[in-house]
């Protein structure tokens, strides 16, 4: 069998070698615990606080206000859950939208069976939140307005700077979850007047299992874990060091974020700008294809790596067999819910049908992948939809 091609990037990425090495000696000669007052402590919470200080400085935050957990899943967790339960005496309204991620989603609901109340804004056919709606949609009792930046399915990317003033004029808190377009596109918690936001390394060539939530100054939030009092009382569990270390490794290395921090290299900027073209040449091709729609935005306002596409009357599980027939791993939506044969959430909210969604797939690359890899797809795919037409009960 030929190596496979990965096209999956949104569900997770390869880990960059140089994270590797950077990480293999908090396995071995590196391996104390950062709560421990002795030299092999303090040798790992430096290392800790090294990383942190890095990843604080990507955001244009402070250092002490970011805290670690496990990833994405749960620092969401974390900001709805935790701002619930502090506040739920006196507020107890959460606005988000109807394209989250499925942990902030069914962490809304577990919320709403909890007494809480949701309200679950609009979007547009590009998967834009209407501001409108919310300035109209925000109470004295909203607590926190939550808003996905990047789209991990349609790749839209949200004008936090535009959210994040109405929120401020408002009076309310505003978090975003940042997991997919952290290092792709340029995040400030200031100019975007960011209270919260998720990050997580798996998506940017940093191990799994780690991931980080920025929690502005001044901001009480109750603890979903209890014990030792890590990370400031919000967190508690042993510091995953060596997985820290690899994440503060791969922002390192991908460093676009140079008007935030300007020392930071310009090596990850150029990634991007070389995965906006490949992105552009497979929209641009794949659209050549009779009846095939994209979904979500063109140009800037849509992530660097991600092509989301319908094709009229052909089943998209279908679509990614034949392709995994010829090596590529792509996929139907949201590696989350890859088990379920519902039409995506994200497609219904932007107004695709059922046939329409249930014939999409998700294309997403990553620094990687090669012009090869792209023009090999783009010569293999044509065929497998005029096969897959001439065979579906759909026509």
């Amino acid at each position: 069998m030929k190596k496979p091609i990965y096209f999956d990037n949104a569900a997770s990425t390869k880990t960059d070698e140089k994270v590797i090495e950077a990480m293999m000696p908090y396995f071995g000669e590196k391996f104390g615990n950062a709560s421990s007052v002795h030299v092999k402590g303090q040798e790992a919470k430096q290392a800790m606080e090294k990383a942190r200080k890095m990843i604080a400085r990507s955001i244009g935050a402070r250092t002490h206000e970011i805290i670690f957990t496990s990833g994405g899943t749960e620092s969401n967790n974390l900001v709805l859950k935790g701002l619930f339960w502090e506040n739920y005496l006196e507020k107890d309204h959460i606005i988000t939208t109807k394209i989250e991620h499925d942990c902030v989603l069914n962490t809304c609901k577990w919320l709403e069976k909890k007494g809480g109340e949701v309200t679950y804004l609009d979007v547009d056919n590009e998967g834009f939140v209407d501001l409108e709606q919310l300035k109209n949609a925000i109470t004295d009792k909203t607590i926190v307005v939550s808003v996905i930046h990047g789209n991990n399915e349609i790749g839209t990317i949200q004008d936090l700077e535009e959210i994040g003033r109405v929120c401020k004029e408002k009076g309310t808190l505003f978090h975003t979850d940042a997991c997919q377009s952290y290092t792709k596109t340029p995040l400030d918690v200031k100019r975007d007047n960011l209270d919260l936001v998720t990050l997580n390394s798996h998506k940017i060539h940093g191990p799994k299992g780690v991931g980080a939530l920025y929690i502005k100054d001044g901001i009480k939030i109750n603890a979903l874990f209890h014990g030792g009092g890590h990370e400031r009382n919000i967190r508690s569990g042993t510091e995953n060091i060596s997985g820290i270390v690899g994440f503060a490794k791969s922002v390192e290395i991908a460093n676009t974020h140079r008007s935030v921090y300007p020392k930071l290299q310009n090596k990850g900027a150029k990634d991007v700008e070389r995965m906006e073209k490949m992105r552009d040449k497979l929209i641009e091709e794949i659209l050549k294809i009779e009846n095939t729609k994209l979904n979500g935005p063109r140009g800037e306002k849509r992530l660097c790596n991600n092509i989301n596409v319908s094709f009229n009357n052909v089943e998209g599980e279908a679509v990614g067999g034949y392709l995994e027939q010829k090596g590529f791993c792509t996929s139907t939506g949201s590696a989350c819910a890859s088990h379920s044969l519902e039409t995506s959430h994200v497609l219904k909210s932007i107004g695709l049908t059922p046939v329409q969604g249930n014939s999409s797939i998700r294309v997403s690359i990553s620094k990687f992948t090669t012009d090869e890899e792209v023009d090999f797809f783009l010569e293999v795919l044509p065929s497998i939809i005029t096969k897959l037409r001439r065979i579906s009960p759909l026509r």
